[in-house]
């Protein structure tokens, strides 16, 4: 336990400090907004989408480190995925997150640093935003929201 908690604020502060795939794309097949009025994160997230598989993915916007880490973590894995994967993905994330399962953590790679989240409630809807926010943009959406 005390090894995943200190991954967790490895990996947090990495990803916070330095976040992958910042930016805004420039011409991206898909968009969305994501807000969390609760804490104050606001994020836009990017995505290219070729023949199903996500091409490029890129979010921009400001936030606590959970919320940035995770955006940031998330687009990492998904460059590259089929859309049907990051859907599936998002799905044992947000379980996961929540405290209602999640599957193997094995299968969730990195992503299991997020695995704590569960025993801080004020902080999940941090960690699930860009995920709210990259599935409003999977399904045509312009806005996701943690409320």
């Amino acid at each position: 336990m005390a090894d995943l908690r200190e991954l967790y604020q490895e990996v947090i502060l990495d990803h916070n400090k330095s976040p992958r795939n910042f930016g805004k794309l420039e011409s991206p097949t898909h968009q969305a907004e994501g807000y969390n009025p609760l804490c104050g994160d606001h994020y836009w997230v990017y995505l290219t989408v070729t023949d199903g598989v996500i091409s490029d993915i890129a979010f921009e916007g400001s936030g606590c480190a959970i919320s940035k880490a995770a955006a940031s973590l998330m687009t990492s894995l998904l460059k590259g995925k089929p859309v049907s994967d990051a859907e599936k993905l998002f799905e044992r994330y947000r379980a996961m997150v929540t405290g209602q399962g999640g599957g193997d953590p094995a299968e969730m790679g990195r992503l299991v640093v997020f695995s704590e989240v569960k025993n801080y409630p004020t902080r999940i809807k941090c960690a699930v935003l860009p995920w709210h926010t990259l599935h409003a943009a999977l399904s045509g959406e312009q806005t996701a929201s943690t409320e």
